[in-house]
């Protein structure tokens, strides 16, 4: 059996880099806005409220549901939460 190596857990996860990059900028907007959100010290009703979400999507976030998500709804989230959203574009190593 051969080993194979990955420079993250999102190539090995993916079927190609263009997935693999979404799924690693979903990665990042879910993991900021779980620190936002709970930074509040809100209930889940009062910050999904302030989200313009339910309580139980709010909680596939916190609860880190990144198949839920797609990036746009990440990036609304994102910018309901105060949040300034910055994509970087860089030459593929």
């Amino acid at each position: 059996m051969e080993v194979q190596t990955f420079d993250s857990v999102f190539d090995a996860l993916a079927d190609t880099p263009a997935e693999a990059a979404n799924m690693k900028a979903r990665s990042e907007l879910l993991s900021a806005l779980k620190v936002r959100v709970r930074s509040w010290s809100l209930s889940q009703a009062a910050a999904a409220g302030r989200l313009g979400i339910t309580r139980p999507r709010l909680n596939d976030l916190l609860q880190g549901k990144l198949a839920k998500f797609s990036l746009d709804a990440l990036v609304n989230l994102a910018t309901a939460s105060g949040l300034a959203v910055h994509i970087q574009i860089a030459e593929a190593a």
